[in-house]
Formats: C-alpha cells, sequence, structure tokens
C-alpha cells in the first residue's frame, strides 16, 4: 500500500470561484447530507462514509448518508447539480461521474459545468479474471482463445457503462478480440456468474482475495499501468501484450457548482486527511486500492482525461443507455 499523495498537477482552480463571504458563520455550522450513487454495502458507500465520519469528528457537526442508488449514479447527480454551492451537499462518485455523459443522450444535468470537483480519494487496479473451467491461465492465452471460439468469449460486468463494462470493451478494442459483454444487475451477482461458470471472464475487484486464492475464480493479469502491490506475482495486462491498456476503477469527492474557491479548498484539505485515516485506509487495503487524494484541479483534470480514454471505445462499442 502505497502512502497517501498529494497530486500537484496544479496548484489551484483554473478559474477560482469567489472566496466565501464576509459575514457568514464559519463553516460548517449545520448538518451536511453527503449523497452516495449506489447502495449501501459497496466500495463507494463504504469509503464516503469514511470521509463522512472524519468531516463529522473534525467539524463537530453531522454527516448524513443518503443513498441513492439508479442509472449508474445519474439520480444522484441529478440531487447534488441542483443543490446550492454552499458546501452543505457533498457526494463521493465513481467512474460513471465522468462517462454518463457520453453513455446518455439526455441527462439531468450538465456533467461538466453542474458540479465542482473537489478532491480524488481513491484508485483500485481490477483484475482480469475467469471462471476456473476455462483454458487459459496467462492473458496471452485468453486472447488467443478469444480470437477463435465459438461462440464468442463472454465477459460480465455490473450493468452497462459501469467500469467493468468499459474495461472488458477497452480490451477488446486494443487487443483486438471479439469479447461479448453480459450485463447485470451489480457487480455481485456478476461475480457470481463469474463462478458459477455462466460466463468466461470478468475485469474487476473481486470481492475477497480468498476467491482467487482458493481457485473460485482465476486471475491473469491486473488493469493498471503499474502492478499492484496487492497482486505483486501478477503482469500488468501492459506487460501481458496489450501495450498501454490503464482501465482503473475510482472514487472522488464533488460538490455543487458555484462553491466558493476557499469552501472547495477547506474541504479539499480536509478529504486529504481523510484519507490518512485509518479506516479509510483499511478500506482500500482489503482491495488492494491505492489513497490518492488530490487538489481541486487536478481532480478536475482527472476527470476530464478519463472521459477522452473512453470516448472512442463508448463510440465504437455503441454503449448507450436510455
Amino acid at each position: 500500500m502505497k502512502r497517501s499523495t498529494f497530486l500537484r498537477g496544479a496548484a489551484a482552480l483554473a478559474v477560482a470561484a469567489p472566496a466565501i463571504a464576509r459575514g457568514q458563520g464559519a463553516y460548517p455550522d449545520k448538518q451536511i447530507r453527503m449523497v452516495i450513487p449506489f447502495a449501501p454495502g459497496g466500495t463507494t458507500d463504504l469509503l464516503a462514509r469514511a470521509v463522512a465520519q472524519h468531516f463529522s469528528q473534525t467539524w463537530g457537526q453531522p454527516v448524513v448518508a443518503d443513498n441513492r442508488a439508479g442509472a449508474n449514479g445519474v439520480v444522484a447527480g441529478e440531487i447534488v447539480a441542483k443543490s446550492p454551492g454552499d458546501g452543505y451537499t457533498l457526494s463521493v462518485v465513481a467512474m460513471g461521474h465522468a462517462i454518463n455523459p457520453l453513455l446518455y443522450k439526455k441527462l439531468p444535468y450538465d456533467g461538466d459545468k453542474d458540479f465542482t470537483p473537489i478532491s480524488l480519494i481513491a484508485t483500485f487496479p481490477q483484475l482480469v479474471l475467469v471462471k476456473p473451467a476455462l483454458k487459459a491461465n496467462t492473458l496471452g492465452e485468453l486472447l488467443a482463445l478469444a480470437r477463435s471460439a465459438t461462440p464468442p468469449i463472454t465477459y460480465a460486468s455490473g450493468g452497462n457503462g459501469s467500469s467493468q463494462h468499459l474495461a472488458g470493451a477497452l480490451l477488446a478494442h486494443m487487443a483486438g478480440v471479439p469479447l461479448t459483454h453480459v450485463a447485470y444487475k451489480g457487480g455481485n451477482p456478476a461475480q457470481l456468474d463469474l463462478m458459477a461458470g455462466n460466463v468466461d471472464m470478468m475485469i474487476t475487484q473481486p470481492n475477497s482475495k480468498d476467491l482467487i486464492t482458493t481457485g473460485k475464480m482465476r486471475a491473469l493479469a491486473v488493469s493498471s499501468i503499474q502492478r499492484s502491490a496487492f497482486y505483486p506475482e501478477l503482469p500488468t495486462v501492459d506487460e501481458a501484450g496489450v501495450k498501454g491498456y490503464q482501465s482503473v476503477a475510482w472514487y472522488g469527492l464533488v460538490g455543487p457548482k458555484d462553491m466558493p474557491y476557499d469552501l472547495v479548498r477547506k474541504i479539499a484539505d480536509e478529504t486529504v486527511r481523510a484519507t490518512e485515516t485509518a479506516g479509510a485506509k483499511l478500506i482500500v487495503a482489503q482491495q488492494g486500492g491505492d489513497m490518492v487524494a488530490s487538489t481541486p484541479a487536478a481532480f478536475a483534470e482527472f476527470i476530464v482525461a478519463e472521459r477522452k480514454r473512453y470516448e472512442t471505445i463508448v463510440r465504437d462499442a455503441g454503449m448507450t443507455v436510455e
């Protein structure tokens, strides 16, 4: 596990919002709402609650978790986008926050203009996993099999536009192999079907390392550009032959638009401290991730880069969600 790092990409927002108005009470002086775009129990929820707990302990005000699952984060996104930019509505978001503008023909908000990026929180390399019966012990063998398999190799995901879907589509595109997507209503049922042998492969964060060590699924590679300290024996997809491949799950903190710059910096600085807490580190360590807090400007740049990374894939694969 690497120590939390404070990204140095940019020292300030490109265009500074007005400072907090003089005469206002010190922030926060009332309850804060933490909108979580997925159901309780997942990584997004656990990280959001760890950050919320730190905020509450530090600031002496309650931070209430509000799970608003649905539409790959769009339901929660609309709530945040339509809230005042006073710092009392925040949200921990995942990849869908950056990708949804590519997937949905119409959103109830502007993905760029209606949010204030505050800080990246954590990144997680995903694993290329295959069912135990599949005759592939390396990524190279998997790709060779995919080129000749009839019917085509199938890959599972937690739903259209999910990080698993995008990771699989990116692999198919960059490796030049046919892979058939099978969407599930969540990552857990997708993993269960992989273990049952009903789908061939999946690129995801496994629920537990024990699933691999006990042979319930087989890991072939990691999706990050660098090897994982959690799975040091596994090559990266790049090392295994698909040069330049990278697809990681990530989580970050955003607020509504029009948040004053001084307020954004206050919350961002406290988010960095939240990533140093034992509770947050444990959540990330259990799944082999890294705490990677950032400046607001660096997180804004990261979101733009992630959307650009997948733009061609989404278009060429015809990924759309009504």
